[in-house]
């Protein structure tokens, strides 16, 4: 199992990096060409999410990106270390019908559409989203 782990600071700009790399190693993992923008735009909301609840929360830490590579499957794990609410309470700030709480959840359903194995989880000291796509055979790449 290989792993690349990318840590950046929670900036607008280097989501487009994120994005690239992300592409470039999932290409290499053997995930299907037709797949490669999902994986892009799916891997630029996790991101944009992330660097969103580090910048509003007053968060210094980095964002973190893991790109693992299985053997039938390849892995993206965006993590934040934003304070998220568990179930049946509110994360400081946390205000219903606010804008930026409209817009993580408009994020979520955007990657939950373009992916279709997705896990996201939360609590007090941050949170991540997992998302998950097959890989092809290295032999099946060469035929």
């Amino acid at each position: 199992m290989a792993t690349v782990e990318l840590r950046f600071s929670a900036l607008p700009e280097h989501v487009r990096t994120a994005r690239l790399v992300a592409a470039a190693v999932a290409r290499r993992a053997g995930v299907d060409e037709a797949v490669l923008d999902e994986v892009r735009l799916a891997v630029g909301e996790a991101c944009t999410r992330a660097v969103g609840l580090h910048r509003n929360g007053g968060i210094s830490a980095p964002v973190k990106v893991l790109l693992i590579e299985e053997e039938k499957q390849f892995s993206i794990e965006v993590g934040d270390e934003a304070p998220h609410a568990t179930p049946g309470e509110r994360a400081p700030g946390d205000v219903p019908g606010d804008a930026e709480t409209e817009e993580d959840e408009m994020g979520l359903a955007v990657i939950s559409g373009l992916v279709d194995d997705v896990e996201v989880s939360a609590g007090q000291h941050g949170g991540s989203i997992r998302m998950r796509w097959p890989t092809v055979p290295p032999a099946t790449l060469l035929a």
